[in-house]
This record gives C-alpha cells, sequence and structure tokens, in this order.
C-alpha cells in the first residue's frame, strides 16, 4: 500500500457455508515419509486431529483462478510452474475486480488492502464421527481410490493408488470475511458491488472442482446451510448483524442484489 494513503474500515461482511463432496477430494498433503507399499497420493490433514481438511489458500486460489480465466485475464506472473493474473500497472488495478477482491502483490505501491480474507475449513464433527463408526475407509477418514495409466508404446500398466475423502463427506463452517473500504484508491460502493464476483467464484467453484485430479471424476463440491452476515464500522463491537440465511448457493444469488442493498443501507458512504 502506497505511503500516505488515508483509508478506513467501513465493515466486514462475513459469508459461511458447509463444503460437502459430492465425489471423493483429494487436496494433496506432503509426500514425505510415505513407506514402500503406501499411496502415491495423500491428502493434507489437521496435525493435531489426523481429519483432512480444505486450507484457506486451495480454496481462495481456486476461486481465483476460475474468475481470471473466465473474465479472460492476462497471465502475467509467473507462480511456480504456472502463471497468475496479477495487475502491474497502476491504471489496470482500480477496474480489474480480481485484484481488487483477491489481491496482489505488497510491493505494488499502487495496491490498496485485500478485500477477501478466506480460512481454512475443517472437516465437522458429523462427518468425522459418521466415518469413524462406518468402518469402510481403507485409512483413517480417507478411502484408495486406485488409478490405471498404460503406456502407449509398451502397453504396460502402471497403477496409481491416491488417497480421497469420501463422498458425503461434510466440511465447515468455511468462513469467507470480505472487507469494505473506502478513501484513498477505495470506493465503498465498488466494494459492495464487486461482492457479486465473490458470488460468482462460488458458482464457477461449483461447475468445476476443488483440489486435484478433477478432469478424472474427483472434487466436485456443493455448498449448502449459507449465511451472510456484517459488522459496520461505527459499531462494529457490537454483534454480527444476520443478513439472511440460504440453503444453497442458488438462493443467494437470487437474493444478492437484495443482500447488496441491504448492505449498502447499514454503510452508507
Amino acid at each position: 500500500m502506497a505511503n500516505n494513503q488515508r483509508i478506513q474500515l467501513k465493515g466486514r461482511v462475513f459469508i459461511t457455508f458447509n463444503i460437502k463432496a459430492v465425489t471423493g477430494l483429494h487436496i494433496g498433503g506432503t509426500e514425505s515419509g510415505i513407506e514402500i507399499g503406501g499411496v502415491d497420493k495423500t491428502v493434507i490433514r489437521d496435525p493435531l486431529t489426523n481429519r483432512p481438511y480444505i486450507p484457506g489458500s486451495s480454496l481462495k486460489g481456486k476461486m481465483r483462478s476460475l474468475l481470471e480465466k473466465y473474465k479472460g485475464l492476462r497471465q502475467n506472473q509467473r507462480i511456480g510452474q504456472g502463471y497468475i493474473h496479477s495487475c502491474d500497472n497502476p491504471e489496470e488495478y482500480p477496474n480489474c475486480e480480481v485484484c481488487q477482491v483477491f489481491g496482489v502483490p505488497g510491493e505494488r505501491d499502487f495496491a490498496t488492502p485485500t478485500r477477501l480474507v478466506v480460512r481454512d475449513v475443517m472437516m465437522t464433527d458429523k462427518s468425522a464421527q459418521d466415518l469413524e463408526v462406518s468402518g469402510r475407509t481403507d485409512l483413517p477418514y480417507t478411502e484408495v481410490k486406485t488409478e490405471v495409466s498404460i503406456d502407449r508404446v509398451t502397453s504396460a500398466a502402471n497403477p496409481r493408488q491416491m488417497e480421497r475423502v469420501p463422498a458425503g463427506t461434510e466440511f465447515g463452517p468455511a468462513e469467507l470475511v470480505y472487507s469494505l473500504y473506502d478513501g484513498d484508491g477505495c470506493d465503498v460502493q465498488k466494494d459492495i458491488e464487486h461482492l457479486r464476483t465473490l458470488v460468482e467464484g462460488l458458482q464457477l467453484l461449483e461447475d468445476d472442482y476443488l483440489g486435484g485430479l478433477g478432469s478424472r471424476g474427483s472434487g466436485k463440491v456443493k455448498l449448502e446451510n449459507i449465511t451472510v452476515a456484517l459488522r459496520v464500522g461505527e459499531t462494529y463491537a457490537e454483534e454480527k448483524k444476520l443478513l439472511d440465511k440460504f440453503e444453497n448457493l442458488g438462493c443467494l444469488v437470487e437474493k444478492l442484489k437484495e443482500l447488496q442493498d441491504q448492505i449498502r443501507q447499514h454503510v452508507g458512504k
């Protein structure tokens, strides 16, 4: 953020929901320490409970990647083995909804604060207990899916074992915290309007997949039991104001404009 910018937090929108794995879910963990004969690709687990979880970085990164492609943004910044979009000039940044919501590197001297925070999402206690008593998982809380690749030249089979969280497992509550700012380089009315971009990211996620192995059937998810709440700057220490509850994402989409109008009334200018 540039020096001498005057920016005021006007409020925060809190979106919570459960994530249900419609098909087996694989979000990769570390491969170190895998014994001979073990699975080839393991899932990430909470070191305290040993339960699989969804990192906030995976959820946020997937939404951003899908939105970049949906809006046709140029892939100009190298990250690891690939590229992402990141505004690199002050003329482009103010009109880029994705960078406004999801952020740009801190060294950009024209940057304003990132609007979106995405928390890690833990497996629900009910799902964990159901998996514990079922006795039908290959490993604690997970199944092992065997895939076979065929060498096109020799026709030799190459079996691989992938660890997945079984279909039907729920994680939650997931929490997205969306900040509304006003001041130098910020416009609270634009931030409220950009909530639509965040909801579009959730829609794209449901239609795509989360984690790895998605093109081979894994990672289809559904968002359920959604709540939207608000804290306003002037009364931030008070309890969150519940704006609405939704059974699924489709219901939220239908009421999105009404939600934005409610937020405008509470936040003002």
